[in-house]
């Protein structure tokens, strides 16, 4: 295989095995500060019970998220030192920021929150909880400013030619606040959000379903959903803004994610579909001029198709095509199911559904699989750039490794990844089967 196609694979399945675990830990963060006002506000032990119990998963995902982080940082220097070389000083800004801003300060409090119970007041604990879970998404902030970067380049001009060009930051605010970067950031806090909440709904139905710490899933569940029921609205709001963004900025994108053809004409809506690329069909459900209509609130209103643009500069359709339709199906089903839960709460029928139940453990897959395929709709649907307009991502590999080292280390880093997700399996498990301690509840917890 080329060396360009190992290096990105090799770089696509370490962010993707590392991004299982930091939304786990932002999700959980927010649930965390939840769990432990709640016990702070009234004193039921119960509230100090299951945050104990979360906060051990949660330095788990922790741990895992910062081993597997690392390794990406040295992809930058060993497969791709000219796109280093090109954006070392907006990446050095962003990633020096997520350093002192994000990663001292959730680091900083974590101790205090995993060892600090019987050592600090309950109130010097509550506020290292907030610590940890802002510097969590502090750090997400960062990271997503310095992708969004990629995506939508600004305040930066260009200085040095060829091989020696490089981007140098001329406003540090306008390169933070770039086109895309808020719209994608709450995107991302929104679906990490719905992650650390589907674990905590799936683990609370799980001992609901086995009648086991029956008190503490029900509450469990109930803060879940609350969380749940608010993430999976907001992301639809997040995701509709981010579409309109990536129509402004990255208009190709835009064609490839509904296959859009014609050079100018009113866009269709599909719901599914296979694309036929080659006769610049597609076979599937649609809704004439919807997609019009989302962007320009007009359904006449044309929209830029693929066949405007040069083909050298289009994304591979198909799998940007299938990949978002799959995130924003996930989407519409996480709302359904927390909807439907909140109804059969309301009806005080939750807690003994057992066939709704039973859907809910396996639903913590379901925003784990939507963040992925979110991933790859924004990283592959700016093919073939790796700053979008300014540098190719075949521009920027580094010319000194070969197919073969890199293939060696995909092989040697996914060797370790399965022993590293095997042991968070099995640690994750054993957690949740043990179960939490159990206590006296002074406070009735109805529902």
């Amino acid at each position: 295989m080329e060396t360009e196609i190992l290096a990105r694979l090799q770089f696509a399945f370490t962010i993707a095995f590392h991004y299982i675990y930091p939304p786990l830990s932002i999700g959980l963060g927010v649930i965390l500060v939840i769990m432990e006002g709640m016990y702070l506000k009234t004193g039921n032990k119960l509230y100090e019970n299951m945050t104990r119990f979360w906060v051990k998963v949660f330095a788990l995902t922790f741990s895992l998220g910062v081993s597997t982080g690392i390794v990406m940082e040295f992809e930058f220097g060993t497969n791709w030192a000219t796109y280093s070389r090109y954006v070392g000083d907006v990446f050095g800004s962003a990633l020096a920021a997520e350093g002192i801003f994000a990663f001292f300060l959730e680091s900083g409090f974590l101790a205090i929150l995993v060892f600090g119970w019987d050592r600090v007041s309950p109130r010097i604990h509550f506020f290292s909880t907030i610590m940890v879970s802002l510097g969590s998404m502090m750090s997400a902030v960062w990271i997503v400013v310095a992708n969004s970067w990629m995506q939508t380049p600004a305040g930066f001009h260009v200085v040095g030619e060829g091989m020696t060009a490089r981007a140098e930051i001329t406003d540090f605010w306008a390169m933070v606040f770039n086109p895309s970067s808020v719209d994608r950031l709450t995107h991302t806090l929104s679906g990490a959000w719905l992650v650390g909440a589907f674990l905590v709904i799936s683990v609370s139905a799980y001992y609901l379903i086995k009648r086991k710490h029956l008190d503490f899933a029900r509450s469990s569940l109930k803060i879940a959903l609350g969380v749940a029921i608010f993430a999976s609205l907001f992301q639809l709001i997040t995701g509709h803004s981010s579409a309109v963004g990536v129509a402004n900025n990255q208009p190709a994108k835009l064609a490839a994610i509904e296959a859009h053809f014609e050079e100018s004409a009113p866009g269709d809506l599909y719901l599914f579909g296979w694309v036929d690329v080659e006769n610049e069909k597609v076979y599937g459900l649609s809704l004439p001029g919807m997609l019009s209509f989302l962007i320009y609130n007009n359904m006449n209103v044309p929209i830029k198709g693929l066949r405007a643009f040069d083909k050298n500069d289009l994304p591979p359709i198909q799998i940007v095509f299938q990949t978002y339709h799959l995130m924003v199906a996930i989407g519409f089903l996480l709302i359904g199911l927390s909807v439907f839960a909140l109804f059969l709460l309301w009806r005080g029928k939750l807690f003994e559904t057992t066939w709704f139940l039973k859907l809910l453990v396996p639903s913590v897959l379901l925003p784990q699989i939507a963040n992925q395929v979110g991933w790859y709709t924004a990283e592959i649907g700016r093919q073939p750039w790796i700053v979008y307009g300014y540098l190719r991502t075949s521009e920027g590999l580094s010319k000194a490794v070969s197919a073969g080292q890199i293939l060696f280390s995909i092989i040697l880093f996914g060797l370790i990844y399965a022993l590293l997700f095997f042991l968070f399996i099995y640690l994750l498990d054993r957690k949740i089967k043990h179960g939490p301690e159990e206590v006296t509840v002074h406070t009735e917890v109805k529902g």
